[in-house]
């Protein structure tokens, strides 16, 4: 696309600035400007906002199709395709706990799809097998599993390209599992989160500051704080540099815990969608032992378990501004630059910003989506 958008509201990834100019040309931002920008395709946004597009890190499926269920290039796209139409130009695939093989062909159909599409798809997250089975959530007990070193390393050897996010629970793998693992993700490009663990706040601590940077869907499949035991929830809160995952669905979080995240974490605080269907939601799944349905507006297994969502990144914007009272410029971020900083993006997505790969929103002053451009 070669065009000039102008009376643009646009979003910098900081600040929100009025009545400016972006020009766009053979998917790149090439101008920003105060005022008019001259060009032969100009397009008045008419005050509208002008959005880096939302960088999604766990999500499991599209509208019909579910990853565990088809790993698939098939999949991979109708994944990226559902979201995208919703403002999310960027994902990060999701499996929940499975078999090894399952994982395998995922990272192939993930691999091929990245090289068709390398800032629309942006590698796999692996939530999962190595979790706690008291956490395990919605999680199938028959996948969840204790760390196995040979599969450690195939999955590197096979995926470290891919694989860009692996959620364990540190305090089931032993202390030398724990060194190979860091050992393996240092030398690659894998970025570790700790998520549905029962880790005591020693536990967490010591993961954080060995090697652990992330904390998967903040809240959930942890155990609840306490005040002799701040466990987990404690230490992501307490240290000073662990970033964590949130589910602004209106189900996984209250929007005062949202709040109270925000005001704990900062810019260390971002949004995921967790959404096993979307836009619009699958009525229900039966895949082997997994089995959900979707009622009143969210998913829940045959244990009444929270399923996953049922929301795009959008959604989850809204929620924290509507809902939770968060600024407008931190639901963003949280939705787009944090996420992509955190993905190895920071120089190329989640700003509105000169040399950036032109993958944007375009929100009227209600937040619906009015356009949507990918590179």
């Amino acid at each position: 696309m070669n065009a000039t958008f102008h009376n643009a509201t646009i979003f910098t990834g900081s600040e929100l600035l009025p009545n400016m100019s972006v020009h766009i040309n053979y998917g790149r931002i090439l101008a920003i400007s105060y005022g008019v920008l001259d060009g032969e395709h100009i397009v008045d946004l008419q005050g509208n906002y002008l959005l880096p597009g939302f960088v999604d890190l766990q999500l499991y499926g599209g509208s019909q199709q579910y990853l565990n269920e088809h790993p698939t290039a098939e999949t991979v796209r109708h994944i990226y395709e559902t979201h995208r139409k919703n403002g999310t130009t960027s994902v990060v695939p999701t499996l929940y706990s499975t078999s090894h093989q399952v994982i395998l062909r995922a990272i192939e159909a993930v691999r091929t799809v990245q090289r068709e599409n390398p800032f629309g798809v942006l590698g796999l997250h692996v939530e999962g097998p190595y979790i706690n089975p008291e956490k395990r959530g919605a999680h199938s007990l028959n996948y969840v599993r204790q760390p196995n070193d040979s599969e450690l390393g195939e999955l590197f050897d096979q995926g470290a390209d891919v694989i860009k996010l692996l959620t364990i629970a540190p305090e089931i793998f032993s202390e030398e599992q724990l060194d190979k693992l860091f050992n393996l993700a240092n030398s690659t490009s894998t970025l570790l989160s700790l998520g549905h663990s029962n880790a005591t706040y020693q536990q967490a601590t010591n993961a954080f500051n060995s090697g652990i940077p992330l904390a998967t869907h903040l809240y959930n499949a942890m155990r609840g704080f306490e005040s002799r035991e701040p466990v987990t929830i404690g230490a992501i809160f307490d240290h000073p540099s662990v970033r964590a995952s949130l589910i602004a669905d209106g189900f996984h979080c209250d929007p005062v815990a949202i709040r109270i995240a925000h005001r704990q974490l900062g810019n260390r605080l971002f949004l995921i969608s967790d959404a096993t269907f979307a836009n619009p939601p699958r009525p229900e799944l039966a895949y082997e032992d997994f089995i959900i349905r979707y009622e009143n507006d969210r998913y829940t297994n045959q244990e009444g378990k929270l399923a996953g969502s049922s929301i795009t990144l959008l959604d989850a914007v809204k929620v924290c501004v509507d809902k939770a009272g968060l600024p407008l410029t931190e639901a963003l971020r949280m939705a787009s630059t944090t996420p992509a900083e955190i993905i190895g993006a920071a120089t190329t997505l989640g700003r509105v910003q000169t040399g950036y790969v032109a993958n944007l929103v375009v929100l009227d002053q209600a937040l619906s989506v009015q356009r949507v451009i990918t590179a």
